[in-house]
């Protein structure tokens, strides 16, 4: 082999180890870039979650607090009814709603029972009425 020739090849090893030393410097540069640190990491999530649960409430709690007009034949007869409603109930019923730790998701559960009580012409919702109308 002619000292041309080791030179030649010399001088392209090196142009190789060049080229990969870049590639190495930019993954690097990337990698240390994309690491946030806990406290970001903490900060982001929050931020997520805090939007997504203020989009879920829009979507589930209604834009104002009319209520709909009642029917002059729905009357309030003796004994429990459904929180927020004139529809009776057992006391198990009562009981079961009370189980809902969620405030609104309590009232959107009653509120469902009370629509397919009213739709279905049901007087007294009992457990095995309201396990299948609490449904969604």
């Amino acid at each position: 082999m002619s000292d041309a020739n080791v030179d030649a090849r010399l001088a392209a090893l090196e142009s190789r180890l060049g080229r990969l030393e870049q590639l190495l410097g930019a993954i690097d540069a990337k990698l240390d870039r994309t690491a946030p640190s806990v406290g970001e990491a903490r900060q982001e999530i929050q931020a997520w979650v805090t939007e997504y649960v203020s989009l879920r409430l829009q979507q589930l709690v209604p834009e104002t607090c009319e209520h709909p007009e009642r029917e002059a034949a729905e009357v309030v007869a003796d004994g429990p009814v459904l929180p927020g409603t004139r529809i009776r109930c057992t006391e198990e019923v009562i009981h079961r709603l009370g189980r809902i730790p969620i405030p609104f998701v309590r009232q959107m559960v009653a509120q469902k029972v009370a629509e397919t009580a009213s739709a279905e012409r049901v007087g007294l919702v009992d457990v095995p009425f309201f396990e299948r109308a609490a449904t969604f």
